[in-house]
C-alpha cells in the first residue's frame, strides 16, 4: 500500500515535468522511523528497494542509500505537524524563486489554497545544516517553500496532499510567469 502511494506521487511528479528522471524525493513519517526514497532514485519508477526505513534522530547502516536531503526530512519531522514531505524541482517556482523573497499567486486556486509562500535564501542548498535548521520554521506556518534556485519542500498529513501543494503552487507559477509575459508584450 505505502509502495503505491509513493509510486502514484512519484510517477506523478514526474510526468508533470516537476523532476527530472533522477531529482526529488519524497518520504512519510512513520512513527520514530522515516521512509525515505533512496538517494538518486527514479521518482517517476519507484520499485520496493527505492524505499530506505530510517530512523528519526540518527543515522543507521542504511545512511549511504538514504537520500541526501534525509536531515532536512528528519528536522521537518520533528518541529512540523507534517506526516508526509514532498521535495520537488519545479521548473517556474524555481525560477521565479531566483528573481522573488515571496511568491504571491494571481490566480484563484492559488490565492485560496497557498496565498504567498515563501523563498528561503541560504549560502548551501542542497541537504544542508542550514535548510534543516530554517526550513522547518517556515513550513510551520506555510503549506509550501521554495528553497532560492533548488526547489519546494511541501509537508502534509500525506504525500497526496504534500504533492496538492506542490502542484497548486507551479500551476500558480506558470499563471503568473505567463501573466507578466503577456502585460510586457
Amino acid at each position: 500500500m505505502l509502495l503505491k502511494e509513493f509510486q502514484l506521487v512519484g510517477g506523478g511528479l514526474f510526468a508533470a515535468g516537476l523532476n527530472n528522471s533522477h531529482s526529488g524525493n519524497l518520504s512519510v513519517r512513520a512513527g520514530k522511523k522515516i521512509i525515505i526514497t533512496r538517494r538518486g532514485s527514479m521518482l517517476g519508477h519507484l520499485t520496493e528497494k527505492d524505499l530506505i526505513e530510517t530512523d528519526l534522530l540518527k543515522d543507521g547502516p542504511e545512511h549511504n542509500l538514504v537520500s541526501r536531503e534525509i536531515g532536512v526530512h528528519r528536522a521537518v519531522y520533528l518541529h512540523t505537524s507534517a506526516q508526509a514531505l514532498v521535495h520537488a524541482h519545479p521548473i517556474f517556482a524555481t525560477a521565479l524563486s531566483l528573481v522573488e523573497d515571496e511568491i504571491e499567486p494571481i490566480d484563484a486556486e492559488g490565492k485560496y489554497y497557498l496565498k504567498k509562500v515563501p523563498v528561503l535564501t541560504v549560502r548551501e542548498t542542497i541537504g544542508s545544516a542550514e535548510v534543516a535548521e530554517k526550513l522547518p520554521l517556515l513550513l510551520q506556518e506555510n503549506k509550501i517553500v521554495v528553497v532560492k534556485g533548488h526547489g519546494t519542500f511541501a509537508g502534509g498529513k500525506t504525500l497526496e496532499e504534500a504533492y496538492q501543494w506542490t502542484t497548486s503552487l507551479e500551476n500558480a507559477c506558470k499563471i503568473l510567469y505567463y501573466t507578466r509575459t503577456l502585460r510586457a508584450r
